[in-house]
């Protein structure tokens, strides 16, 4: 799922595989954003996702798969860059042990 931008009479457009959401922002300030903070439409869903995150509507993996990031260790990266609590819970440390576990085994 990539994120797609582009600027047409000062809006932005963000086209992910099944939504599109477009924000109105002045063609200057949108620009000045895009040099400034990076590729714009990432910076956008990135605080989406973190936000969302955070407020318990998506896990971990999701942030993985709507990031399109390699493992798990890159999204907890991600939430601590954005400044992301975890929602590290008992299943996922029992998870987690069982992982351990396994690879002791091998």
């Amino acid at each position: 799922m990539e994120a797609i931008a582009y600027y047409r009479m000062a809006r932005l457009y963000v086209t992910t595989c099944s939504m599109q959401i477009t924000i109105e922002i002045p063609d200057e300030i949108a620009q000045q954003l895009d040099e400034t903070q990076g590729n714009l439409s990432r910076r956008l869903l990135e605080l989406v996702v973190a936000d969302a995150y955070g407020s318990g509507k998506i896990n971990t993996a999701e942030v993985r798969q709507i990031l399109q990031l390699p493992n798990r260790l890159t999204s907890h990266a991600f939430l601590k860059r954005m400044g992301t609590y975890l929602n590290y819970d008992e299943a996922e440390l029992e998870q987690d042990l069982q992982t351990l576990e396994d690879r002791r085994a091998q």
